[in-house]
């Protein structure tokens, strides 16, 4: 796992920190990538450098007005307002991109109708990766939580403090660390979870090249 990013653009943020695993998470060759819930940008625009073209979308009419103006000047990115749960809908498609990416999103919506649109969106052979929250229920959750508090402290000090976009929607996790485990699994047979030191979770899949 990479642990830090050096340029965060003037803040650092527990989603922002995880998103050089996104970044490593790219295939090679990749054409065209999707990010969902983009907020202002940032992690669209450091998609650019390793795909041929991006895009990205978020239902908040603000945070796209802000990625689009913090991103002038990179001609392979492009932004939209739309919501991702319908994939058929532009500038989205059904099995269009080769990487989608959803940093911090997913709790905001049904968590199987969001596994279902990111499926439909991607092309035969393309990658899923999310990063995502969830609710601490049991006392291992509590026990794990607990060990990254120094980490947390650790990078907010190094990076210059905890901060995101104004007007960025927030949302607290509905589902367990467990039931999210056990859904993903059943809904995308074949994805990698893997529970990270700083209340993140991470969830790969590549999608099957034919069924």
């Amino acid at each position: 796992m990479a642990e830090g990013y050096g340029d965060h653009e003037g803040y650092w943020n527990h989603n922002v920190h995880y998103h050089p695993l996104v970044l490593g998470a790219v295939p090679e060759g990749c054409g065209a990538a999707l990010d969902i819930g983009c907020g202002d940008g940032l992690l669209a625009r450091r998609l650019a450098g390793r795909s041929d073209a991006v895009v990205g979308v978020d239902v908040t009419a603000e945070m796209v007005r802000l990625a689009r103006e913090r991103s002038a000047g990179l001609n392979n990115v492009t932004f939209a307002e739309a919501d991702f749960l319908y994939p058929d809908r532009e500038p989205l498609g059904d099995g269009r991109f080769d990487f989608v990416s959803a940093v911090a999103v997913i709790h905001h919506v049904d968590f199987g109708a969001a596994l279902a649109a990111v499926e439909r969106l991607l092309a035969p052979g393309g990658r899923a990766m999310i990063i995502g929250l969830a609710r601490n229920r049991t006392p291992l959750d509590w026990a794990l939580s607990a060990a990254g508090i120094p980490a947390a402290h650790r990078h907010r000090r190094r990076n210059g403090g905890k901060g995101h976009p104004d007007g960025m929607p927030i949302k607290d996790p509905a589902m367990s660390w467990g039931e999210i485990r056990h859904d993903a699994q059943r809904l995308l047979p074949g994805c990698r979870f893997r529970r990270h030191l700083l209340w993140r979770y991470s969830l790969t899949w590549d999608k099957p090249r034919s069924t």
